[in-house]
């Protein structure tokens, strides 16, 4: 599903020289339908290797093959339309819409693909159901708990249909209870087949996934099933 060879992100300073390497020759490849939490310490290279996975940056050096293509050697446009179709991302920060309705926020990435009005709304609809806001809509996320914001937020992401699941701490704002139900929402996902790859710092989280790929100076440090039976 996602495979990273040999993948180097160098940031460079104005006159060229290098000011890190937070990639160092990354080796990693994502199963279909796995859930895995990808963990490591601040600077470890654990955000950079989410955004080169996620499509937001591309790799310095290295091969990068997402749903069987190499989306490294993509131009920006194509990068762009690739990543909406196959990848979608959940954030710690909800970033819905406060002006739209729920359904509407859902709808945002049907939009810039170009869907139909009707099928949006439907499709929109479908998605907010899959997590547990059928009985939400027509509600503005302010109307909404950050729990309910937060499944809007997944909603969102769904929509597309994509092929994996993309989360950044996506329970970092929110309490112990409603972000055990918001892990619920994701095991559920994981046992109807949704890869999903989760960014946290928390271990009794990761422990919850199938495989934890932990980050240390660019590198793997270390790559284990924890729970194979999901």
């Amino acid at each position: 599903m996602c495979e990273l060879r040999d993948v180097r992100k160098i940031y460079y300073k104005p006159d060229g020289s290098v000011l890190v390497e937070a990639l160092a020759g990354v080796d990693v490849a994502i199963e279909r339908g796995q859930y895995v939490a990808i963990m490591g310490p601040s600077g470890s290279g654990k955000s950079t290797l989410m955004n080169v996975l996620g499509c937001l940056d591309q790799p310095t050096d290295g091969a990068y093959l997402l749903d069987g293509k190499d989306v490294s050697t993509m131009g920006d446009e194509e990068l762009s339309r690739y990543r909406g179709e196959k990848i979608g991302f959940i954030f710690q920060a909800f970033n819905l819409i406060s002006q739209l309705r729920i359904e509407e926020n859902v709808e945002v990435p049907l939009f810039y693909q170009g869907v139909a009005r009707e099928e949006r709304h439907a499709r929109a609809v479908r998605a907010l159901e899959t997590v547990g806001l059928g009985d939400r809509i027509g509600h503005r996320p302010r109307e909404l708990s950050g729990g309910q914001q937060q499944r809007a937020a997944i909603a969102r992401a769904l929509v597309g249909d994509p092929v994996v699941l993309m989360a950044d701490e996506p329970t970092g704002n929110l309490d112990s209870a409603t972000g055990e139900a918001i892990l619920q929402v994701f095991e559920n996902l994981h046992q109807a087949g949704m890869t999903i790859l989760m960014v946290t710092h928390d271990d009794s989280i990761a422990d919850r996934c199938e495989r934890v790929v932990r980050v240390r100076d660019g590198k793997i440090e270390s790559d284990e099933l924890v729970n194979a039976g999901g």
